[in-house]
């Protein structure tokens, strides 16, 4: 996701970042390293952890973490995960299913009735299964230009109502943040609390997620220890610190903020059946359509993507694009886990398959 937003105090990368490959180091730091010195990030971070349920944890940094003062990056620090947020926002709902409070077969209209209309949209036909899954046609609200400023949720809606819809429901497949900002706004409809205490109490307190937490309305900082997020409006352009801004813009479509390890946790508990949600919603969220928008092999399925590895199998994970932060990764149904985070929105589309191999390569080395 992407937005028009500007931060003050330009920053140039050093022409020789803070990375290198010591004697021995393995596959992932190598891996952290090229993205610095050869892709120019300023920061790379990474979590893996190995098969099973007593696998090996490890961390991985490479990179300054602060350009204006050639600061560390701290090791695990917290990063806006923007669309890896969507993943949460779909286990809310499924949890809601498999509390029988929502059918994925209703309508939009069922939950938020006259709500969503516009042109060639009617919440009377679009499925809360197709909300999930972006098969609903809706447009993203992101086609405006989106200056930095605190957003409602509804006025996020309102602006991709503007639109004309992508499609009829079920018709296609196409991203758009306007999906998961609607699934929120269900869920408050649903249980009558804000999205961002359900999220809270269903997930990041059961998993017992320290560092994973969704900014309060103003809150334009990171809390804990992090490394600077920076905004290049071009592959040769000046790097500006773009850290601190307000998330409204995303909420239920990316508003959290988190760390590789909690993400790592998160997406193998979600694997694992009972864990997050019963096997049966679990199996609807792991029914896929392809989804090319997210490279070769991937399929999306409710608020999942599914990516093939190089050493066989596949992943299940998200990802999530955000002014200054870059995430990929997920896990495997055997346990093993990634998060890479980079700390810049690469502007230069080679970049970020750069990032997929890295964790491709913590996924597919079995130790």
């Amino acid at each position: 996701m992407a937005a028009g937003v500007v931060a003050a105090g330009v920053l140039v990368a050093p022409g020789a970042p803070a990375a290198s490959v010591a004697p021995g180091a393995d596959s992932v730091q190598r891996g952290l390293d090229r993205l610095v010195r050869a892709d120019g990030v300023p920061a790379a971070l990474a979590s893996v952890k190995g098969e099973g349920k007593g696998g090996r944890a490890r961390t991985y940094t490479a990179g300054v973490g602060d350009l204006a003062t050639g600061a560390a990056v701290p090791r695990d620090g917290q990063v806006r995960i923007g669309s890896n947020t969507k993943t949460f926002t779909a286990v809310v709902v499924l949890q809601l299913v498999a509390e029988g409070r929502i059918s994925l077969d209703d309508t939009v209209d069922t939950y938020l009735p006259g709500v969503v209309r516009g042109d060639g949209i009617d919440g009377r036909k679009i499925k809360i299964r197709q909300v999930l899954q972006q098969t609903s046609g809706l447009p993203n609200y992101t086609k405006r230009d989106l200056q930095p400023r605190y957003y409602e949720p509804r006025e996020l809606l309102d602006i991709a109502l503007e639109y004309e819809s992508e499609f009829d429901p079920g018709e296609s497949w196409a991203y758009s943040n306007t999906n998961y900002v609607l699934a929120g706004l269900i869920v408050e409809e649903v249980t009558k609390r804000p999205f961002a205490e359900e999220i809270d109490r269903r997930i990041i307190k059961r998993l017992g997620l320290r560092h994973t937490y969704f900014p309060t309305p103003g809150d334009a900082t990171i809390r804990e220890p992090h490394p600077k997020g920076y905004y290049q409006e071009a592959p040769d352009a000046p790097l500006r610190d773009i850290t601190e801004l307000d998330p409204s813009w995303t909420w239920a479509a990316g508003q959290l903020i988190s760390t590789n390890s909690d993400l790592n946790r998160f997406f193998t508990a979600l694997l694992t059946p009972g864990r997050l949600l019963p096997a049966p919603q679990l199996d609807q969220m792991r029914t896929t359509v392809r989804a090319d928008y997210f490279g070769k092999g991937a399929r999306y399925g409710l608020g999942i993507v599914s990516r093939p590895l190089s050493c066989g199998g596949l992943y299940w994970g998200h990802g999530g694009s955000y002014p200054g932060y870059e995430t990929r990764g997920g896990a495997t149904d055997d346990g093993r886990a990634a998060n890479v985070a980079v700390t810049v929105q690469p502007t230069d589309k080679a970049v970020i398959p750069h990032v997929e191999e890295v964790v491709d390569t913590a996924l597919c080395r079995r130790r």
